[in-house]
């Protein structure tokens, strides 16, 4: 109880600015709708060593046959070559923190004082701000183009806060995102595609990049373990049937003084002996009639 009244005594201050509450009042669904598209950017190091992806996706939706909107925000990659990854789906802080972003991006204005309640990374009751950041260039693919930024910060009572710096294009879709004090950088490497209705094109899940299991730490250390077991397999095999290196040597030794022009024909009638279904007056019949070079006729 005690730590109840602590936690209500710390918290019972922080609420919403005015301005916050406001723009709340001032989003209708077309504003909602216009957010529907998805985001897929690339991760990447202050080097330019890509790193994974990030992938943002907002959609509509039914929750008890009430009709919603759904976020899922998914990133994974590899960082001092160990796997990492998040994701989120649902109308949590942090999906409806997407949608704002992406509306004040559509608007090109964020207004002052926007102050929002929200959790800090510990669930912790909190202040989450947003500000304009200035206009830049960003160059996208092969173009220049111009970018509108957003930060946001996230307030917590035990630790630093938190903060991004989120650049958009002018329709919202998001340019560039990188947390202050961080080593990486998620950008935007292609402009996304315009529709003849000059909407983008919303899909339901991320496009996946192809799978390169060689520069896969987890796929490509299988791949070594998977082939050390068929090595030695395949060794203890041979060890096991000595005349395996006999009948090869003979086929080989065969093959050599023959000389057929057919080889796969010459290596069936070889071996058919040895198939325990056919009858044994027919062994090399086929093989009498397969004719040879003139190297061995001579």
């Amino acid at each position: 109880m005690n730590e109840a009244a602590e936690l209500h005594e710390e918290t019972k201050d922080l609420k919403a600015s005015i301005e916050a509450l406001e723009f709340l009042s001032s989003v209708e669904l077309k504003d909602v709708d216009r957010c529907l598209f998805v985001d897929s950017m690339v991760t990447a190091s202050e080097t330019g060593k890509e790193l994974g992806e990030f992938c943002v996706s907002v959609q509509k939706a039914s929750y008890n046959n009430e009709a919603c909107y759904l976020v899922h925000a998914n990133s994974h990659g590899t960082i001092d070559n160990i796997l990492c990854g998040t994701s989120i789906v649902g109308f949590v802080s942090e999906a409806s923190n997407l949608l704002i972003l992406r509306i004040l991006a559509q608007r090109k204005k964020v207004p002052e004082n926007l102050t929002f309640l929200s959790f800090d990374t510990d669930t912790q009751i909190g202040l989450s701000t947003y500000r304009a950041l200035e206009v830049k260039k960003q160059e996208i693919g092969k173009e220049m183009v111009e970018v509108f930024g957003i930060e946001r910060t996230v307030y917590s009572a035990e630790k630093i806060p938190a903060t991004w710096h989120c650049y958009f294009l002018p329709d919202g879709h998001l340019a560039s995102r990188v947390q202050v004090g961080s080593s990486v950088i998620m950008n935007l490497l292609q402009l996304p595609p315009i529709t003849t209705k000059d909407k983008r094109d919303c899909k339901s899940i991320c496009e996946k990049k192809p799978l390169i299991w060689e520069e896969d730490i987890e796929l490509y250390s299988k791949f070594l373990e998977r082939k050390e077991e068929l090595k030695a397999d395949h060794s203890s095999y041979v060890r096991q049937h000595p005349e395996l290196k006999a009948l090869l040597a003979d086929f080989l030794q065969m093959l050599l003084l023959r000389k057929p022009q057919d080889v796969f024909w010459f290596a069936r009638d070889f071996f058919v002996p040895f198939n325990t279904q056919r009858p044994s007056d027919s062994t090399f019949n086929t093989s009498q009639n397969i004719p040879a070079t003139e190297d061995s006729t001579s």
